[in-house]
């Protein structure tokens, strides 16, 4: 045998920690490598488990990649068949349907070599989030999230484009890709604090409009959510009007326009939720795989 036991080095590391840095530093240090084991062993476990019930003449690597953590441990070991810029495309793909309801699109304007920290992503919004600022800061949550999700060796992303801010505003958006917060090993006990990114949370079928030209409100911790479906996409909204505080459950549908039932303003569903004084509060939502995934920003609560 080349060298000493994998699993005996790391308890005789382990020993010399507790011994050079104190008993707590001894049982944190056993907490890291408890979650680590977990992290692999559920890895492994789900290999197994996509293997075995893999069709036919599939390709293994395929399937495989198509899972979100074993493909993140592939990446973490370089050994994923696509390199970092293909899984960028594919991010995006997944987001430009919902950047379509913002009136815009995004392209890739470079990469740049990785830090210590990790590579640096230039992107470019095309088009305007029709100027409203809830509108262009769920774009902004929504580009991180998939980018975070298929591509997690990207330590920071620059976008240029966005909707012009205030005089003496940023020109560039910093976005700073997090883990996803439903990732496995990943807790959601603790509250949000101010500036933290939103939380995702992935909505059942019950919860979701069943046909085109349909709507429905879900609540997740507490929040009114109103979903609306129109052909091709859904659209997730704050379930309050802007103008007069009414909730929108039973606003009738004309079309790809909403109508309050309280003051009787519309809105474009369509388009970010925009109306003729006023803006809905549109919620970063993605569609992937089958599955409907909606963020709660801090935001939500607040009076309108």
């Amino acid at each position: 045998m080349a060298g000493a036991d994998p699993g005996t080095r790391i308890n005789e590391l382990l020993d010399r920690l507790g011994r050079e840095a104190g008993p707590q530093a001894r049982e944190t240090a056993d907490e890291l490598m408890r979650s680590v084991v977990e992290f692999y062993g559920e890895g492994l476990a789900r290999t197994v488990r996509l293997l075995r019930a893999a069709p036919a003449g599939a390709d293994p690597l395929a399937v495989l990649t198509a899972d979100e953590l074993v493909g993140d441990l592939l990446i973490l070991h370089d050994l994923h068949p696509e390199d970092t810029m293909t899984r960028v495309g594919r991010a995006l793909d997944k987001v430009r349907p919902y950047l379509g309801s913002h009136a815009g699109d995004v392209e890739v304007a470079g990469l740049d070599p990785g830090t210590a920290e990790g590579a640096t992503l230039r992107l470019r919004l095309r088009g305007s989030c029709d100027g409203c600022p809830s509108s262009t800061q769920t774009v902004r949550w929504t580009i991180e999230e998939a980018v975070a999700r298929l591509a997690p060796e990207i330590a920071h992303i620059e976008v240029a484009g966005v909707t012009e801010e205030p005089a003496g505003g940023q020109p560039l958006l910093q976005i700073l890709p997090h883990p996803p917060a439903d990732a496995p090993g990943e807790s959601s006990a603790a509250e949000p604090a101010p500036g933290d990114p939103p939380r995702w949370h992935t909505l059942a079928t019950p919860a979701l409009p069943a046909h085109d030209h349909a709507t429905r409100v879900a609540d997740v911790e507490g929040n009114a959510l109103l979903l609306v479906r129109l052909p091709g996409n859904l659209y997730a909204y704050r379930d309050r009007c802007p103008g007069c505080g009414a909730d929108l459950r039973t606003a009738p549908l004309d079309g790809e326009f909403l109508s309050c039932a309280g003051c009787a303003a519309r809105f474009d569903v369509r388009h970010a939720g925009r109306g003729e004084h006023a803006h809905l509060e549109p919620l970063p939502l993605l569609e992937e795989e089958g599955a409907v995934r909606v963020a709660l920003p801090e935001l939500l609560g607040a009076g309108p």
